[in-house]
């Protein structure tokens, strides 16, 4: 099992940042790939982006390219997405998930957390 605890949400204007940061623990020996997604109400929820948990490899939505940066810290077995240039739209409940089996917005992921709200006002 991996548990998942995220960090960082908040309310923020629109036009600036925020850092959400996602703990592993447990078996993270076994994680491929982490991802962020996020849902906002009424909406489905969506792939934000991704990384690969050895290689660093990345992976974005089309919505956030050029804005959304994650990183990891292995040492501490934490990712990171670093938001900035937020939007309205941006406004949803972010998730972080663990992959044993990869790290693209399709690949299946096992363990999620239970979600930072981040509110960006207009």
């Amino acid at each position: 099992q991996v548990q998942l605890v995220e960090s960082g949400g908040g309310v923020v204007q629109t036009g600036g940042s925020l850092r959400l940061s996602c703990a592993a623990s447990g078996r993270t020996a076994s994680i491929y790939g982490m991802g962020w997604f996020r849902q906002a109400p009424g909406k489905e929820r969506e792939f934000v982006g991704s990384i690969s948990w050895s290689g660093g490899g990345t992976r974005y939505a089309d919505s956030v390219k050029g804005r959304f940066t994650i990183s990891r810290d292995n040492a501490k077995n934490t990712v990171y997405i670093q938001m900035n240039s937020l939007k309205p739209e941006d406004t949803a409940v972010y998730y972080c998930a663990a992959s044993s089996v990869g790290f693209l917005s399709y690949s299946k992921y096992d363990y999620w957390g239970q979600g930072t709200q981040v509110t960006v006002s207009s």
